[in-house]
């Protein structure tokens, strides 16, 4: 997907680790290692996307396949796509960058047979928050302590149309 002629979406590759986990570091509180970075790419790899400026990394979203009931109805379980992570270079944001990656993401999951699409956001991220509500997503629960740090998250969710 391209979104202007100098910034561009694809998917991710091994060789963009570093890349990623160094936006990872920069942007978000929660770091992963190498390992977490790659399970989550064997599980998922077509809901991993980076963003590029220039050929340069500047962002991306890394998605996990689960199992489980139902946000939306807890009659059966269904097959989610989880959003673990989505980070953007400061200088990149507020650009709908977030949001390319995120439809892109959640046209992928459907690829895998999700039906829905859910996240944890930090009650304090507002843009977040604003973002993932104009893309549909609803806040479900609250979770207390969620983080690291001790700050609750939303878990936000959403069905996916096939």
């Amino acid at each position: 997907m391209n979104l202007t002629s100098e910034i561009s979406l694809r998917r991710f590759t091994t060789m963009d680790l570093e890349k990623v986990m160094e936006i990872n570091k920069t942007c978000l509180p929660e770091n992963y290692n190498t390992y977490f970075f790659l399970e989550i790419f064997k599980n998922c790899p077509e809901g991993f996307f980076v963003a590029e400026a220039n050929s340069i990394i500047i962002g991306y979203i890394m998605c996990r396949l689960e199992s489980g009931f139902s946000d939306f109805s807890r009659i059966k379980p269904v097959r989610k796509g989880h959003v673990v992570s989505i980070a953007i270079n400061p200088n990149y944001r507020r650009t709908g960058i977030a949001r390319a990656l995120m439809l892109s993401a959640m046209s992928s999951l459907t690829s895998y047979g999700s039906s829905e699409a859910f996240c944890e956001v930090r009650v304090t991220n507002e843009p977040a928050l604003a973002l993932y509500k104009k893309l549909g997503f609803s806040i479900r629960k609250r979770i207390s302590r969620y983080y690291y740090d001790g700050e609750d998250a939303f878990l936000m969710a959403r069905p996916l149309l096939s």
